[in-house]
């Protein structure tokens, strides 16, 4: 379903009870969080690795920020997905890079409720990791939902960004119409009977069924031709999208692919946009699969 190849829980959550095993293990390893700031040295020896709560209304949100010299580059999750995805793309770039992560709020082990879990929302955490940090201007790579996040930012702060990578998503696409809206509605009721059992390993967010489909629903709004065409056609920064291919959990036949068509347009229309890379691997996978092209697409923009 087209709601799924955004942003919904099957995409963001798990391709295989392997990959749950990988991410989870990502997750302890490389951005776990504390409820202090905290150092610790990283492999190179070269900078400081911090893990911080950082408050932004009525939440924390745990972030982690290796510090250092380098390009200050931020890491915008998928809807329901933690820090801990970006593990490949982070060692592939390697320790010259200043990265930047962070979890939504209500998602992975550490970060906090919130009485809004609204797009905005999201919009407003980007600027206040940024300043718990002191980073006045960063590259940002988003993914799924985080690349809706990376697309608005960048429009709306050409001045504080200094490029975007966008990782399968924010495609302009009128997907959302009453019957899918039904359909979410019902796939997140009948996945709210396990999502308790995994909120421990930080796999699943700690919102409401109701939350979640709101906030995916709210993604189909936010994606329609109307919406999302003038944000990517005000963009002034250098952007590269890296797509997916095929299908991925929740969506159905060649749904995915209309989806991403919608990008040919806006590239026709923007010179800052370009497609990057269309990679073998589907929506869930790219991150682990193709973190080589994502890290290569990073590279590409800071050369700017």
């Amino acid at each position: 379903m087209p709601a799924a190849s955004e942003t919904g829980p099957p995409t963001h959550r798990t391709d295989t009870a392997r990959d749950q095993g990988d991410r989870m293990n990502g997750h302890d390893s490389s951005t776990s969080t504390a409820s202090t700031a905290s150092t610790a040295s990283t492999a190179s020896n070269t900078s400081t690795t911090w893990t911080v709560m950082v408050p932004v209304d009525d939440t924390a949100l745990a972030v982690t920020d290796t510090g250092g010299p380098g390009i200050p580059v931020v890491y915008l999750n998928g809807q329901f997905g933690t820090q801990g995805y970006w593990r490949h793309v982070i060692r592939e770039l390697g320790p010259t890079w200043r990265h930047i992560t962070y979890d939504e709020r209500a998602r992975g082990r550490k970060s906090k409720r919130s009485s809004d879990y609204s797009f905005e929302a999201g919009v407003r955490d980007v600027d206040a990791v940024l300043a718990a940090r002191g980073v006045e201007r960063a590259l940002v790579v988003g993914w799924s939902y985080g690349a809706y996040l990376g697309a608005h930012w960048a429009a709306r702060n050409p001045e504080r960004c200094s490029g975007a990578v966008l990782v399968d998503g924010a495609f302009p696409s009128d997907w959302l119409d009453e019957a899918m809206e039904a359909r979410i509605r019902t796939m997140f009721r009948r996945m709210s009977w396990f999502m308790p059992l995994l909120r421990p390993t930080g796999l699943a967010p700690r919102m409401t069924a109701e939350q979640q489909a709101d906030s995916n629903i709210e993604i189909g709004v936010l994606s329609r031709e109307a919406e999302l065409g003038p944000v990517l056609d005000a963009i002034t920064v250098p952007v590269r999208y890296v797509v997916a291919s095929g299908t991925s959990l929740g969506s159905r036949g060649d749904e995915q692919e209309r989806i991403r068509a919608g990008l040919d347009a806006v590239v026709a229309r923007n010179a800052h946009i370009e497609i990057g890379a269309k990679v073998a691997s589907n929506h869930g996978a790219i991150l682990r699969k193709d973190h080589r092209a994502i890290a290569d697409s990073v590279r590409a923009i800071a050369a700017r």
